[in-house]
């Protein structure tokens, strides 16, 4: 893979739950992380002692967070709701040159700063809520 742009990672919202999706405003930096528990099955009769994991189990999920400038646009308003109001729609990431990873999420955290002299700033965490997918560019 080449290198990429940041500013190319997006992250959308489905607005109104139409399958339509609007990239976040105002979003300066952008992190996704996915996890995979793992399952312990070692036992006295493990070869030479070493850890054996249960293949398939586990829980998957996904989290994203991103942080930028406040610009009160209508996807800002939307997080906010979706935040107060405890939905959890369908999110898209824009992975650069690999995929695009789909699914609901919940908004867990959103925090908004500012500074006398600078700009209104936020910044916004989210938990996958479901099963997620990808789709290869």
């Amino acid at each position: 893979m080449a290198v990429q742009n940041g500013k190319d990672l997006l992250v959308k919202i489905d607005m109104v739950g139409d399958g339509q999706f609007e990239a976040v405003a105002g979003l300066r930096a952008t992190r996704v992380s996915f996890n995979a528990e793992s399952v312990d099955v070692t036992s006295l009769e493990s070869a030479g002692g070493w850890r054996e994991l249960l293949a398939g189990a586990g829980v998957k999920s996904a989290s994203i967070s991103g942080s930028g400038i406040f610009r009160d646009a209508n996807s800002d308003e939307r997080v906010r709701q979706i935040f107060f109001d405890g939905e959890m729609p369908d999110f898209q990431v824009v992975i650069p040159d690999f995929g695009v990873v789909e699914g609901p999420f919940q908004v867990t955290a959103i925090e908004y700063a500012g500074t006398h002299n600078g700009e209104a700033t936020y910044e916004m965490a989210l938990a996958s809520a479901g099963q997620l997918s990808f789709l290869a560019l």
